[in-house]
C-alpha cells in the first residue's frame, strides 16, 4: 500500500458522516452515528462532569476516547475543517440517544461531548462569566441583563467573540443544552469573505488603528484592552477580525462613525444565514473569519433556552 493510499484510508470518516449545510456549503455538518454515541457514553460513565472540571488533563482523555472510537479520523477532519478558511466551521449532531434519562443527566452527557470536541481542536480559555472552562447561561422571556446575550426579544448583532479579553480566541463552540416554548432564536452566521463591503472597511484608514474594548459587569472582566478590528492576516494574507458593537469604546468622532458604519453594513448584508440548533447539537466556528449572532425569539411566558459556550485557542 502506498503512503498516499494509506493516508486516504486512514482519513475516511469512521463512526461519523459529513455533508455541507444546505444554506451555505462552507458549514460542514458532522453526524456522529448512534454506535459512536453509545460507545462514547459507555466510556464516560466513570467520569462525572465535576471530575472534568477539577482535573484538566481528563478533558484530553475524554477527547482521546471519542477520537479513538472513530479510529482517529474525527480529530483529523475537525482540525482540517477549522484550519481551512474556506470552511472554518462545523455543525456537530448525533444520531440516537445516550443511555440516560432526560434532564440533567442528558446535560452532563452533552457537556462531556462538547468537552471532547473542543479539546480535539484546541484549548478552551477560562470563562470569567461562569468561572469554568465553559459557560452555561439561559435565555428567558424577561431579562434585565447588561448585554444582549440574554435578551430574548431583539436580534443579537453579528460579531466576533474575545474582543475584550487578553486570551486569543480562535474558536467558539455553542451547544444547545435545553429549550422550552422556543420559537425563533436561530444562530446567525456570516463568513468574513462573504461580506459584500469587506474591502471598504478593510482598506479604511482606521482598519488597523487600535480601538478600546471593555465589558459590562456581568462578564467579570474589569480590564480594558486595545486592538484593531483587523488585527492580523492569515497565512494567505486575508484578514482576521475582532469586532463587536456592544463593547467597543470609540475615543473620537472618526472611530465612532467607522464603527457605526461597520455595524450597519454587517446587519444589512444579505449573505448571512440562519442555523437551527436542536438540543445536544453544537456549532463551532473559526472566530476570526466567521461572525455570529442570534435572531430574536418569539415571546412566550415560559420561554427558556439554555446554551453552553466554550471559547479558546488552537493548539495544533
Amino acid at each position: 500500500m502506498t503512503a498516499l493510499l494509506r493516508e486516504v484510508v486512514t482519513t475516511q470518516p469512521q463512526g461519523f458522516s459529513v455533508a455541507p449545510y444546505a444554506a451555505n456549503k462552507r458549514l460542514q455538518v458532522v453526524t456522529l452515528t448512534a454506535e459512536t454515541i453509545a460507545a462514547f457514553d459507555e466510556s464516560m460513565k466513570e467520569w462525572p462532569v465535576q471530575a472534568l472540571e477539577y482535573k484538566p488533563f481528563l478533558r484530553y482523555a475524554v477527547a482521546d476516547k471519542l477520537d479513538a472510537i472513530s479510529n482517529y479520523t474525527l480529530g483529523k477532519f475537525l482540525n482540517a475543517t477549522m484550519q481551512d478558511r474556506n470552511t472554518g466551521a462545523f455543525l456537530l449532531q448525533y444520531e440516537g440517544q445516550p443511555d440516560i434519562e432526560a434532564g440533567e443527566l442528558r446535560t452532563e452527557f452533552d457537556i462531556k461531548l462538547s468537552t471532547a470536541v473542543s479539546h480535539l481542536i484546541g484549548l478552551p480559555n477560562h470563562d470569567a462569566m461562569y468561572g469554568k472552562y465553559y459557560a452555561r447561561f439561559t435565555v428567558l422571556n424577561e431579562d434585565n441583563s447588561d448585554s444582549y446575550l440574554r435578551q430574548a426579544h431583539r436580534r443579537m448583532e453579528l460579531h466576533n467573540d474575545g474582543t475584550y479579553v487578553n486570551e486569543r480566541t480562535d474558536f467558539v463552540l455553542m451547544q444547545k443544552l435545553g429549550e422550552a416554548h422556543m420559537e425563533g432564536g436561530d444562530s446567525l452566521l456570516l463568513h468574513v469573505d462573504d461580506w459584500a463591503e469587506l474591502d471598504r472597511f478593510y482598506r479604511h484608514p482606521l482598519a488597523k488603528q487600535n480601538i478600546v474594548w471593555g465589558a459590562p459587569k456581568s462578564k467579570n472582566v474589569e480590564i480594558k484592552i486595545e486592538h484593531p478590528i483587523f488585527f492580523e492576516e492569515d497565512k494567505n494574507g486575508k484578514p482576521h477580525m475582532l469586532f463587536i458593537d456592544q463593547f467597543a469604546e470609540p475615543q473620537n468622532m472618526a472611530q465612532g462613525l467607522y464603527l457605526y458604519e461597520m455595524g450597519k453594513s454587517l446587519e444589512e448584508d444579505e449573505n448571512f444565514f440562519g442555523v437551527r440548533l436542536p438540543v445536544g447539537t453544537m456549532l463551532v466556528v473559526q472566530n476570526h473569519c466567521w461572525l455570529h449572532g442570534r435572531d430574536k425569539f418569539v415571546a412566550h411566558p415560559q420561554l427558556s433556552r439554555e446554551l453552553l459556550r466554550q471559547r479558546g485557542h488552537f493548539t495544533k
